[in-house]
């Protein structure tokens, strides 16, 4: 009996070391084969905490102005976020990326208002598949909650950008990309399909993930990539203002009634933008800065002093009282 007890301890044994072996090759393939996957992106929260490729805008500004920018995708600049159309090797456009990072949870997308604007708090995080839905977009669902879908990378023309312009209190100007919306192009009459907002992304959110996708920004030099978050912060897409933050919240298609007039006012709004930053740097600029800050010195300088002098003749100018006197040593000659 104890030989067979023995045997049967041993063959356990020998079928749980096979086992490991076997179950840690089967883990390695799998994790393989994840990486060969054109939108697999990982990082861990310690690389996402120590990434920071673009600079956190400061809570406190002395100035700051947000433009809503359009970018058409036929443009060659812009050409970097849509090809390739269907992934290549491990080359993916920017909507599969940003798409496949909200189905595996990394990213959060958040509802496009009527009003056009972005909120990214939690009550207004994107229901997924009411937005599949709303979009007629395929998809499947298994039973570990895995999603297959359709993605309509072809279809998206556009992107809405938010680019906040600010000057921080040791005058340093910035420009950064605080939010990203692509736009989904269908139906329409003749060439001129209709525009659907699909979603607003953080861009602080996603830039991480951005930092390590690689994307192609020429087609004369095939050696010119960069990531996209370096294609972002560089400002090397190319769009026109649709909106500016404004009181009324109004788009300047709202009271642009002709094409030249909108034109004209896009023109106008850069114009403000950039002689904004040229008065902070041009020789007219840093002589005003100059003067306003001499002459609050010597302001400073004067009111010093006068402060300073004001005691000294108060006490000279001060009547001496007799017990004033006689206390300090010197007689009274009283006349009556």
């Amino acid at each position: 009996m104890k030989k067979l007890v023995t045997l049967f301890l041993f063959m356990t044994a020998m079928v749980g070391m096979n086992a490991q072996p076997t179950r840690r090759l089967q883990e390695q393939q799998a994790q393989k084969e994840a990486e060969k996957s054109p939108t697999a992106v990982t990082l861990t929260d310690r690389a996402r905490s120590q990434y920071t490729a673009q600079t956190a805008m400061p809570t406190e500004l002395t100035w700051r102005r947000d433009i809503y920018r359009e970018l058409d995708l036929k443009k060659e600049k812009n050409a970097a976020l849509y090809y390739p159309e269907e992934p290549l090797g491990d080359r993916v456009n920017f909507f599969t990326l940003v798409l496949n990072l909200i189905l595996d949870g990394k990213i959060k997308a958040y509802e496009y208002r009527l009003d056009g604007n972005e909120l990214f708090t939690p009550d207004n995080e994107l229901d997924l598949e009411s937005m599949l839905d709303k979009f007629y977009i395929d998809y499947k669902k298994d039973e570990n909650g895995k999603y297959t879908i359709d993605i309509p990378s072809r279809d998206i023309g556009k992107y809405y950008i938010k680019e906040s312009n600010y000057l921080d209190k040791l005058s340093n100007y910035q420009t950064k990309v605080t939010a990203i919306c692509p736009v989904l192009m269908q139906g329409g009459y003749g060439d001129k399909p209709t525009a659907y907002p699909m979603f607003w992304l953080n861009y602080d959110e996603i830039s991480p993930y951005l930092g390590q996708t690689q994307v192609m920004t020429s087609s004369y030099n095939n050696t010119t990539n960069m990531s996209l978050d370096d294609y972002f912060v560089m400002r090397q897409y190319e769009g026109e203002i649709y909106k500016t933050s404004n009181l009324r919240n109004q788009p300047l298609s709202e009271y642009c009634e002709t094409d030249s007039a909108l034109q004209a006012e896009r023109a106008r709004i850069e114009k403000q933008l950039i002689d904004f930053q040229n008065g902070l740097w041009s020789e007219t600029g840093e002589t005003e800065i100059q003067d306003k800050a001499e002459t609050k010195a010597t302001a400073q300088k004067e009111k010093s002093a006068k402060e300073s002098k004001e005691p000294k003749e108060k006490k000279e100018k001060a009547p001496k009282s007799p017990r004033q006197s006689a206390s300090s040593g010197e007689r009274l000659s009283v006349h009556r």
